[in-house]
């Protein structure tokens, strides 16, 4: 499973209010609707740029704060392909494999990608490569029953091919 896409860069901590502000969240279960309004407080202008297969690339802690999963929805809605990060906070990280949004922590990402930049991610083999400038960093693969998850989409249809 291998991802392409530009690369948005966002720092440390973002938490799950500047991922969808909560003035949105409560309003509307609508993931479409909400996308609209992904990143809003950390950039008013980055949705409206956000095109399929995006990849965003951040620093340390990202997805802190709610437990809810619309952070993970929106952002899939949205159109990003997938998140490389320092570091995640623990439940948005499980939020994001439930949903099917590939996450991936690689120590100090940040420092190798620039906005606009074109990513690959090489979800089985463990390799993330900065396209623009040539360089490769590696993480560790999903275990086998995550990338099953991945691959279906999302922990509910997963579920529903194994009846």
């Amino acid at each position: 499973m291998i991802l392409k896409g530009r690369v948005w860069v966002l720092g440390d901590h973002v938490n799950t209010d500047a991922i969808i502000p909560a003035k949105y969240k409560f309003k509307s279960g609508d993931m479409e609707e909400l996308a609209k309004h992904v990143f809003e407080d950390l950039d008013p202008a980055l949705t409206s740029k956000i095109s399929s297969g995006d990849i965003v690339v951040a620093g340390r802690n990202f997805g802190m704060g709610s437990s809810r999963e619309h952070a993970p929805r929106v952002i899939k809605a949205a159109g990003i392909s997938a998140i490389v990060a320092c570091s995640f906070a623990r439940i948005f990280f499980r939020n994001a494999v439930n949903v099917g949004l590939p996450v991936i922590e690689v120590k100090d990402v940040n420092r190798h990608f620039k906005e606009g930049d074109v990513a690959s991610i090489d979800l089985e083999k463990g390799v993330v490569r900065n396209e623009t400038t040539g360089i490769e960093l590696k993480f560790s693969p999903y275990p086998e029953f995550i990338m099953s998850i991945m691959k279906a989409g999302g922990l509910t249809t997963y579920r529903k091919s194994l009846v």
